[in-house]
């Protein structure tokens, strides 16, 4: 059973619409003097029958949505469709897009009405996908592009990579790039997955000297597996750990970018628009105030803290977290998370004005990951999640609160799209690119392909000298 405030949290309303569906019998409840209280299975029951109506999947036909002369890319694990916006603004034509999310799948049809639409891509072929995109047999395809489900690969997760269903669905996606045979193929994920294993034994089952390890369970052994699988197609490829805000992005967001070649030497790194303190002459990063100065302010669809959680936001300033309030507060604040590891920055977080926002989430007032406004007591808004994310104002977001929140969150920023799009139209039409000596793309080591396949192969040769 819920709570009337829970049940508004997990449907993203407010606690008088979820007293009004009690009232008139939409969801199973019962009163206990005067508070309602939620059957849970009903509840979900309610937000399926809210999320029915997406249209099933469907085709285009013929000639009808393509525009001749302009570069042609599909579109996998869609989201929302913040890369795909981002490649279209550099001048390619999305044919299709492929997403199970039901939230997803309204947005993408909200907003793109003609697209051709599928689900779960392990129920497709290549030539399926073809004929569903209205391509010929053998038609040439500019680029396919996707960012597969990385919860498999995040080190927040439990690291079961190829295990996890959505780790095959890694796979799939490779097999797939390698039945359809485009030009180039993009390939986006979190950094997780530059140490995730093929097989993870955890650490509390190793022996002391990793007896029990091999080139299965090393840190990498899943992205090497992918890569070599691309190279033995015939793709060259190169990758990085790239963070969003050298791209124009107002937001520390760093992801991996694996971009393969079917008929070019390796591709360049992307190049960057944008540095940290201006840098190499290229521009200061974008910041929070400059992209929602414009917004107006009652204009803002958002979830509230816990009345508990404000008491401590009140007496903290822009920039700041836990560590700024009086210490006799902190442990009072933090409670048993006091004495837990880790840096613990997303605790009772307000964002800076005059930097990036730090990465966006799916949840902006969950007590860890805490993305509360620099001024007000409350968490980033829709609309201000958008503006991070560069999602155009127009581009209509379905759902429930916490699904536009997910959504967004998930999505990779526009801009970043536009960056990669930009690139690829570059090395089509044989034009140069500039990659700077010494750029910092993130703030991680050992994170483009060079370095990281030579410290791969020396933790390799480790391991096999070990058994």
């Amino acid at each position: 059973m819920l709570s009337v405030s829970e049940a508004a949290l997990k449907l993203g309303l407010s606690p008088q619409q979820v007293r009004n569906l009690c009232r008139d019998g939409k969801v199973k409840s019962e009163k206990i003097g005067s508070t309602w209280i939620l059957n849970e299975k009903s509840l979900d029951q309610f937000i399926d029958n809210s999320n029915s109506g997406v249209a099933e999947d469907r085709a285009i036909y013929g000639f009808q949505n393509k525009e001749f002369g302009k570069p042609i890319a599909l579109s996998f694990f869609s989201g929302a469709m913040g890369l795909d916006i981002g490649l279209e603004k550099a001048g390619f034509q999305t044919l299709l897009a492929s997403e199970i999310d039901k939230a997803c799948r309204k947005t993408i049809l909200k907003n793109k009405p003609n697209i051709a639409l599928v689900g779960d891509i392990s129920n497709y072929s290549p030539g399926q996908i073809r004929f569903i995109s209205g391509l010929e047999p053998k038609e040439d395809i500019d680029l396919v592009v996707g960012g597969p489900p990385c919860q498999s690969f995040s080190t927040a997760g439990k690291r079961k990579g190829f295990e996890d269903s959505r780790g095959n669905v890694f796979l799939t996606f490779i097999e797939m790039i390698i039945g359809l045979n485009p030009r180039f193929a993009v390939i986006e994920n979190v950094r997780g997955l530059l140490s995730a294993p093929i097989n993870h034994v955890p650490h509390k089952e190793r022996d002391s000297n990793n007896q029990n390890l091999d080139e299965r369970n090393l840190s990498g052994g899943a992205l090497k597996l992918a890569i070599d699988k691309l190279r033995a197609a015939g793709y060259s490829l190169s990758f990085n750990l790239y963070n969003s805000a050298n791209f124009g992005t107002p937001q520390k967001r760093e992801r991996v970018i694996i971009i393969c070649s079917r008929d070019t030497e390796k591709v360049p790194y992307l190049q960057p628009t944008h540095s940290e303190n201006g840098e190499f002459g290229l521009e200061n990063w974008n910041t929070f105030r400059s992209v929602v100065s414009d917004l107006k302010k009652n204009d803002h669809e958002h979830l509230n803290f816990p009345e508990k959680r404000l008491k401590y936001y009140k007496r903290l300033k822009e920039g700041q977290n836990w560590r700024s309030l009086p210490f006799e507060l902190q442990i009072e604040a933090m409670g048993a998370s006091y004495y837990s590891g880790g840096g613990k920055t997303g605790f009772l977080r307000r964002i800076g004005w005059d930097e990036p926002s730090p990465t966006l989430v799916t949840h902006p007032a969950m007590p860890a990951t805490d993305l509360c406004h620099p001024e007000e007591n409350r968490p980033l808004s829709i609309q201000e999640y958008k503006r991070i994310q560069q999602f155009p104002d127009d581009w209509e977001i379905t759902g429930t609160l916490l699904e536009k929140y997910k959504q967004i969150g998930n999505a990779v920023p526009v801009g970043l799209g536009f960056a990669l799009g930009k690139h690829l139209i570059k090395i089509i039409n044989n034009e140069p690119i500039i990659n700077f000596t010494n750029f910092k793309y993130s703030r991680y080591l050992n994170t483009d392909e060079i370095s990281w396949e030579n410290e791969f192969q020396s933790k390799l040769e480790k391991i096999l000298l070990e058994i």
